[in-house]
């Protein structure tokens, strides 16, 4: 006489190509929520440490930030530039980016990408489905506020 559990046959588990945990598994004593803004500041810090970027958003979101950094109470202002689309267990990250003027912008984008899925993906569990990056200026060694010479008096 055969065991019952010999005739059962079991389904393979699925395997991930990547190292995410996944939330929310069927069977698990809760449930997991991941907010954005948790998801923008990984992003965003993750972005800031690649080589090249010399700021994250376009001229208006920096300006906007910079004033905001200057009321008190206010904190950082670590998301701008930064925007996510967070679901259950994906999250598609959208980018402003202001690349330092020398560097290839082809090879920022790339370690950029690659760094925030990385982080993003270590961090909170989440697979990153997509990281969309927008180059909208490109830092000039010029413009840190120094006063230049001027052509005119």
């Amino acid at each position: 006489m055969a065991h019952p559990s010999a005739d059962r046959t079991e389904s393979p588990t699925p395997t991930r190509t990547s190292a995410v945990s996944e939330l929310n598994v069927d069977g698990s004593a809760g449930r997991t929520t991941i907010a954005s803004v948790v998801v923008q500041k990984v992003a965003g810090i993750a972005t800031r440490e690649v080589s090249g970027v010399f700021a994250l958003g376009g001229g208006v979101s920096r300006a906007f930030g910079a004033l905001k950094e200057r009321i008190p109470g206010s904190g950082t202002v670590t998301t701008s530039g930064v925007s996510v689309e967070v679901g259950e267990k994906q999250v598609a990250v959208d980018l402003d980016v202001v690349v330092e003027y020398g560097a290839r912008i082809v090879d920022v984008a790339r370690s950029v990408r690659r760094n925030v899925i990385t982080a993003v993906e270590q961090i909170t569990g989440l697979q990153v489905i997509e990281v969309n990056i927008a180059v909208n200026d490109i830092h000039l060694p010029d413009e840190d506020g120094e006063p230049g010479t001027s052509r005119v008096e």
